[in-house]
């Protein structure tokens, strides 16, 4: 496996996958092991039920080797292709028993990340005019979130921060309890000098009031543009003047955000790639 984002080990993977099985099939699959003859050799096809971008191919072929090192498996399309309903996208062979067993685990990351690929592809492609990037963010699954920032990257999209531990992202709450943006920056500047972290600092405003303030701060990496109308992010990107790079977030939608792009932002987070996508429609059928 090559070119992966530096969240996806090969332990996490390990651990993620066994934590998966465990979950699943316990003690044991019991349907497979009481109506297939053991040692059975099977062969299934994948199949992609849906119009959309594959997502989850590489994940798919350390879940086959895990459960078996001996099934053998061939893919004919890689994780960011196009696929559409009705296409054969691989098959596997082996011990039948391994086959079923491995059948749901596979399908279930593979909905998922194609489901997201495909959500992220088609906000990438309506702001690929502009120089705006499109970013995730921590609206994501427990326990699931490195296989959706990971579908993320396969559909064109760019990888928010990854958790709470990875950067300072003072937000509207963060800014409140600390009294002001000036206050809640320059605390976070003295925590990051005094623990000798070198970590990025994101600030959200939610006015120009705001903006102006976080002007006058230093050390900062990004500011976070929330909820403001297009005319208003075209006065920030203004005002900032590529002192830090700007995001808007919120409630951006396929409906808005091609104007959002072209407001001169650089970067636009969604949401909706990673909390409430429609999984993709892949199956696995046995053949004789």
């Amino acid at each position: 496996m090559q070119n992966l984002p530096w969240y996806v080990t090969p332990q996490k993977l390990q651990h993620f996958i066994n934590e998966a099985i465990n979950e699943d099939i316990g003690s044991g699959d019991h349907t497979s092991l009481a109506s297939i003859p053991e040692n059975t050799e099977g062969k299934a096809k994948i199949i992609f039920k849906d119009n959309g971008i594959v997502a989850g191919i590489e994940l798919a072929k350390v879940i086959f080797n895990t459960f078996d090192s001996n099934l053998k498996f061939e893919f004919y399309k890689n994780d960011g292709d196009y696929c559409k309903n009705g296409d054969v996208i691989g098959r596997v062979t082996g011990k039948t028993y391994q086959l079923l067993t491995s059948e749901r685990l596979v399908l279930n990351c593979m909905q998922r990340m194609s489901g997201i690929a495909t959500e992220t592809n088609d906000y990438y492609k309506l702001i690929s005019h502009t120089k705006a990037k499109l970013l995730d963010t921590r609206k994501t699954t427990p326990n699931f979130r490195m296989l959706e920032k990971w579908a993320v990257l396969i559909g064109g999209g760019v990888n928010h921060r990854y958790g709470l531990f990875d950067m300072i992202l003072i937000k509207d709450n963060h800014v409140d309890f600390a009294g002001g943006i000036k206050n809640a920056v320059n605390l976070s500047n003295n925590y990051l000098k005094n623990n000798c972290l070198d970590l990025k600092i994101i600030v959200e405003v939610r006015s120009i009031i705001e903006l102006k303030d976080l002007l006058e701060c230093k050390n900062i990496y990004r500011v976070l543009l929330d909820n403001m109308t297009n005319e208003m992010l075209k006065e920030c990107v203004k005002l900032v003047n590529n002192k830090f790079l700007t995001e808007a977030s919120g409630g951006v939608s396929k409906e808005t955000i091609k104007e959002i792009a072209e407001t001169g932002v650089d970067f636009i987070s969604v949401g909706k790639l990673t909390h409430s996508v429609k999984s993709m429609d892949i199956s696995m059928k046995a053949e004789k």
